[in-house]
Parts: structure tokens; sequence; C-alpha cells
């Protein structure tokens, strides 16, 4: 691939993402919307984190983790009793990444 086809496929790309990020600001008009769409899209943000934590957490190289020595399953465990407890996705992050790397660092798992 040359230098110019590199750069005509960077502009079109920007192209593309200008134009699907601003499609719904082209209209001066509010868009309606059904009161179902307000609230699935309320969502969207926790179900786009969980499609893309959940294979992290429950695979490695492509196959279901089978064995409990493994120090994603107590990061998740500790990270979501401190969400419940505390509500806070700060410390929820820092929970889950602390005991991770404990296990993973401190004790070699």
């Amino acid at each position: 691939m040359t230098d110019v086809w590199i750069w005509v496929a960077i502009a079109g790309l920007t192209v593309i993402t200008i134009v699907s990020r601003s499609f719904f600001m082209l209209s001066r008009e509010p868009w309606p919307m059904p009161g179902w769409l307000r609230e699935a899209l309320k969502v969207a943000p926790l179900a786009a984190l969980v499609a893309v934590i959940a294979p992290e957490v429950f695979m490695t190289q492509g196959q279901l983790i089978t064995t409990l020595k493994d120090p994603r399953w107590p990061a998740v465990l500790a990270a979501t009793a401190c969400y419940f407890w505390k509500r806070d996705i700060l410390g929820t992050i820092a929970v889950g990444m602390a005991v991770l790397l404990t296990l993973r660092l401190g004790l070699g798992w």
C-alpha cells in the first residue's frame, strides 16, 4: 500500500466518522424518540462495558477459564463487593486492580 492510499484511507475514515457522529445534529429540531428507546440508551454504555470486560474475565486465549487459580476471579469478586458497598466506580476499579496486581505480581498467579 502506497503513502497516497494510506492518506486516502485516513481521509475517508475521517469523513465517515464526522458524518456518522454528527448525523443527529444536522436537524434543527429534536428528533422524537419513544420512551423505550430513551430508557434503552441509558443502559447502552453499561452494556458496551460488559461486552468488553466479560470475555476478558471469563476467557483466556479464546478458551473458557477452567481453574480457580486465576487472579481475575478474586479481583472481580472484590471489585463487585466494593461497588455494592460504596457505589463508587473509581474505587471499584482501584480495588479490582489492587487485588489483581497483588495476586499476579505478589503471589505469582
